[in-house]
């Protein structure tokens, strides 16, 4: 049984990493059976989550965890497609993982009403006499990454312009399909739902949101892969916006 290291619930998602999103998603569409337990970015040997076992391996990075799935399970999460197909994925994840996932970063823990929502209670746990120190600190490392990113660097209208390029892009790819690369799910859209499903969270309103919102195939997209893939989760995106 493979074992999941992952957030948890929060936030109105059923994960609040959209990396974990990922991978349980590929766990589902590879139809392995795991578990999922909560775990802590300290806890992985990377220092970040996710990262699973499976018995004797432990495998972080959702990147790293897709190779060992398909590789020991004998699982292709792009089949179907043709080589400059791959290609093109590849690319488009790249395009969602390192940039727009940033421009989500900057929602949750850059806006400083939304980050007191949201993140500020990842902390809850710490003793009240360190809580706010540690707190501050971590958001000020989340904040130094974001300007480390280059998306931080912008104004919030012209960083607001690169997204949309972003967001425009995968409406236009998804353009009379099901998903992004065909009409039969590919590893690309579990990545793709874990970000969009993020940013689309009814707890933190945005200009991100409200633009991503003007891209409808994009907002239905998100709800068809929640009823797919967590038909138990009660999904308030629809009824937000």
């Amino acid at each position: 049984m493979i074992v999941l290291h992952g957030a948890g619930a929060g936030f109105g998602l059923p994960e609040i990493s959209p990396f974990v999103t990922k991978t349980e998603v590929q766990l589902k569409m590879a139809g392995l059976p795991y578990e999922k337990q909560p775990a802590r970015p300290q806890d992985s040997p990377k220092g970040q989550m996710p990262y699973i076992d499976d018995g004797a391996e432990c495998i972080a990075d959702s990147t790293f965890i897709r190779a060992y799935i398909e590789r020991k399970y004998d699982v292709d999460f792009d089949r179907g497609l043709d080589l400059a197909q791959r290609a093109q994925a590849w690319a488009i994840e790249r395009m969602i993982e390192h940039h727009l996932y940033w421009s989500l970063v900057g929602v949750r823990w850059v806006d400083a009403d939304n980050f007191a929502k949201g993140p500020s209670h990842f902390f809850d746990g710490i003793p009240e006499a360190q809580r706010d120190e540690i707190r501050a600190s971590a958001r000020k490392s989340v904040i130094q990454n974001h300007l480390a990113n280059g998306l931080g660097r912008h104004p919030a209208d012209e960083a607001l312009q690169l997204a949309d390029r972003s967001l425009m892009a995968l409406s236009v790819l998804l353009a009379g399909k099901s998903h992004l690369m065909s009409n039969r799910p590919a590893g690309v859209d579990a990545t793709a739902f874990g970000v969009l499903a993020g940013i689309l969270s009814p707890l933190f309103p945005s200009p991100l949101q409200r633009q991503l919102h003007r891209y409808g195939n994009l907002v239905t997209y998100v709800d068809r892969m929640m009823a797919e893939y967590y038909p138990e989760h009660v999904w308030q995106c629809s009824v937000a916006a």
